[in-house]
């Protein structure tokens, strides 16, 4: 099967959402390397169907314009020439707070595959507030011809409720390291210090980091500042940097959001240590604050895996953060960077606290951190990951 595009649609977050997130940079990731296989795709709807306060209500007027998307783009799509209508539907991102109640009805009027990633099962939900949404997601996961599995935590429950003919391919997060500008190991990498002009094709970046006397560990922390489990990470992490003692570290903060009134009070008392930066959305920038830094420190509250995570190892900087959720699934721990039991200040102060002390160790999992997102991790592995399922099916680029 080929020749259309790939139908491609995130009910949780479109790829291009006005507020920045992990799951809006995951989409933008799956579509570049759609693109990067051939498969030529389109974003093919824009309806945000996550319901965050379990109303039933909600849930019902989603799915009622969930179906009407269907009709309009069933009706669409059969204006257009056979080798212009979409030989496939991707779907990322599929679970009881935000159903796909538009991709299943178009690929089986189309009769197309239905491809989902990132796909989660909660029977736990199926008598709660969110019941109709978790409805909504039972029946896209059981009508998809692929999944593609994004964490191990979502694995078993998946193997246990796979229809017959339902293909489960393992599709590990990934970033797009080949957009970002070349940084090599080091002090201040890829940030212009005075006296030392940036690399070639760079845009300067002045030091975002405090200034201290003597050698200064740079901290580094990129995360939204909204309350729940962003503000409870930002939280702990204020109590494990209240833990460190005299040792030598400095704080750069980057985000922004409703928190961030919160966010500044949790992290007043270290003074000039600590540097607010706001949100940073070039994505150059960007990784030029991550190939400054020596080490990336996030306890990851409630997270789902932590893009943010893979940006820093990307530009070889190491990571501590807290084993929760699909962390794991991001860091190989002890050798790209170190993780610590769930919500423990004490623990990730000392994992913290070893790393400042041990800049050989924190060199040695630069290099690692580097080479596993090289390796295993990039856009163009993912390319071909999703090529090689796609094709398996009928989909071919």
């Amino acid at each position: 099967m080929s020749g259309g595009p790939v139908a491609f649609y995130a009910p949780l977050k479109a790829p291009d959402d006005a507020t920045p997130s992990g799951d809006r940079r995951m989409a933008q990731l799956l579509l570049a390397a759609l693109e990067r296989a051939g498969y030529g795709p389109e974003i093919a709807c824009r309806l945000r169907t996550f319901d965050g306060a379990g109303d039933k209500k909600i849930q019902e007027r989603l799915r009622a314009e969930g179906e009407r998307e269907a009709e309009r783009l069933v009706a669409e799509y059969g204006t257009r020439p056979p080798a212009a209508r979409p030989r496939a539907w991707f779907t990322y991102h599929v679970y009881y707070k935000a159903p796909d109640w538009t991709g299943p009805r178009v690929a089986a009027a189309l009769g197309i595959p239905y491809v989902v990633a990132e796909g989660s099962r909660a029977a736990k939900r199926a008598g709660g507030p969110w019941a109709l949404g978790h409805e909504g997601a039972e029946r896209a996961l059981d009508a998809a011809r692929l999944i593609f599995v994004m964490t191990q935590n979502d694995r078993p429950s998946l193997e246990a409720a796979r229809p017959a003919g339902q293909d489960l391919v393992d599709l590990p997060p990934f970033v797009g390291t080949d957009f970002l500008p070349p940084c090599g190991g080091g002090l201040g990498r890829g940030v212009a210090q005075p006296g030392k002009p940036p690399s070639s094709g760079s845009t300067p970046t002045p030091n975002p980091f405090p200034q201290g006397g003597g050698e200064q560990i740079r901290l580094l922390t990129v995360a939204m500042m909204r309350p729940g489990d962003k503000l409870a990470s930002y939280r702990l992490l204020a109590e494990a940097l209240g833990r460190l003692g005299e040792r030598p570290w400095q704080l750069t903060v980057v985000g922004d959001g409703p928190a961030r009134a919160e966010v500044e009070a949790l992290f007043a008392p270290f003074g000039e240590r600590v540097r607010l930066a706001g949100r940073v959305d070039d994505a150059g920038a960007l990784a030029r604050l991550y190939a400054g830094a020596d080490l990336f420190v996030w306890p990851a509250v409630n997270e789902a895996y932590g893009m943010v995570l893979l940006e820093a190892q990307a530009e070889g900087c190491p990571v501590v953060a807290g084993d929760e959720g699909g962390v794991a699934s991001v860091v190989r721990r002890g050798e790209t960077g170190l993780l610590t039991p769930a919500r423990d200040a004490d623990a990730f102060a000392a994992a913290v606290a070893g790393l400042i002390e041990d800049g050989a160790r924190r060199e040695r999992m630069a290099a690692a951190a580097r080479r596993f997102v090289q390796g295993e991790r990039s856009l163009g592995h993912a390319a071909m990951i999703i090529a090689d399922a796609l094709s398996a099916i009928g989909v071919r680029p």
